[in-house]
């Protein structure tokens, strides 16, 4: 079930009871799809949606695409910049836990994060639920963690698709992409050739995880026998599953601001790679950062893991954030300035390090890593 200009969405069900026939034999339901179901969906969906409306977006328009004005929401000159990306494995967390209404918040920040990087705010948000039988109770807390992650990021949720497709999905199972398109002004994009030897590298705290790296944390938790809904090992006062499946923390308000105000020469989003894969994305060839493993404080989740899982410090560095979510590369002469700005905008943030010249050596090293 297709819904755009939050008030239309597209449907294709699992092992549904075929309660009704038509004169000439089968129809939809019988054949697993459950358009009634789809239509109850839709009807959660419109309000969320309507929720996250901004300027350049408009709730009366409606159809087969979203409409979105970048004039109306004040840009001159705008390149536009697009992102998707999924969930990953850590919805398999979610379903054992039967934990819905986290994971759309996560789905948001993957893309949105992804955004920031460029300097872009992001405008507008799609997704794409696709399952084997609707579930409208479990989509419906899905779809309003990613309204809520779009409220956050200050994008509209305009539109996507929700997808009952019997026989693709095993019982209860369901997946799940996003997409989304923000804008920069031309002038204004971060490309990372403004980085130079002697900037200063902050850190912004991350929420925990984040979403990336679940097969190797579902991996240390099936070693080790335990249940998802026992006390955590590292945050005892919560389920294992509710405390893994903290969401990502969206960085665009605290970013955006920090841009406007000058001085950010680059930032890079912490996903899949780690800070050894990640921070090299923004720097010159010629350039290295150079990180203090002692300057952040590095949330229990990730000591835990290394300890119950035997992960060595380099894997943990190229596979996790550690606890640094954004890093953020920045003028030696605004870092006063930028680390009041983030701050102000609700981070926490760390002076981790500092780039320096690459030479012969690797692209990312640990001055005092363990």
């Amino acid at each position: 079930m297709k819904y755009l200009g939050a008030c239309l969405y597209k449907l294709a069900c699992e092992d549904a009871i075929p309660t009704d026939r038509t004169k000439n034999g089968l129809d939809y339901r019988a054949a697993g799809v459950d358009i009634d179901a789809g239509e109850e969906l839709v009807q959660a969906i419109i309000p969320l949606a309507r929720g996250t409306m901004r300027p350049g977006a408009d709730t009366a328009l409606g159809g087969f695409g979203g409409f979105f004005d970048p004039a109306a929401a004040g840009y001159r000159d705008p390149l536009m910049v697009a992102a998707t990306d999924g969930v990953g494995t850590k919805l398999k967390i979610a379903l054992a836990a039967g934990i819905h209404d986290t994971v759309g918040i996560d789905l948001v920040a993957m893309c949105v994060n992804d955004l920031i990087v460029q300097g872009a705010e992001p405008l507008v948000f799609l997704d794409y639920f696709a399952t084997g039988k609707l579930d409208v109770a479990a989509a419906s807390e899905v779809i309003a963690g990613i309204a809520e992650g779009c409220r956050q990021a200050g994008c509209a949720l305009i539109g996507g698709e929700t997808a009952e497709m019997p026989g693709m999905y095993a019982k209860g199972d369901y997946d799940l992409a996003g997409f989304s398109v923000g804008a920069v002004e031309r002038d204004q994009v971060l490309t990372g050739g403004d980085v130079a030897e002697g900037d200063v590298i902050l850190g912004l705290a991350s929420s925990g995880l984040h979403s990336n790296g679940f097969s190797l944390v579902r991996k240390v938790v099936e070693t080790n026998a335990l249940d998802w809904r026992a006390p955590a090992p590292f945050e005892p006062e919560s389920e294992l599953g509710a405390a893994l499946l903290t969401p990502t923390r969206i960085y665009v308000k605290s970013c955006l601001a920090a841009i406007r105000n000058g001085g950010v020469h680059a930032l890079a989003h912490i996903t899949g790679g780690g800070l050894i894969e990640n921070i090299p994305r923004v720097l010159p060839d010629d350039l290295a950062a150079s990180l203090d493993a002692s300057s952040w404080v590095e949330p229990a989740v990730f000591g835990w893991l290394a300890e119950a899982g035997g992960i060595n410090r380099h894997e943990m560095y190229r596979t996790f954030n550690c606890g640094v979510g954004m890093a953020v590369i920045v003028a030696p002469g605004a870092v006063d300035a930028l680390s009041g700005t983030f701050t102000d905008s609700g981070e926490t943030v760390y002076r981790i390090g500092r780039v320096t010249a690459r030479g012969d050596g690797p692209a990312v090293t640990f001055e005092a890593a363990e």
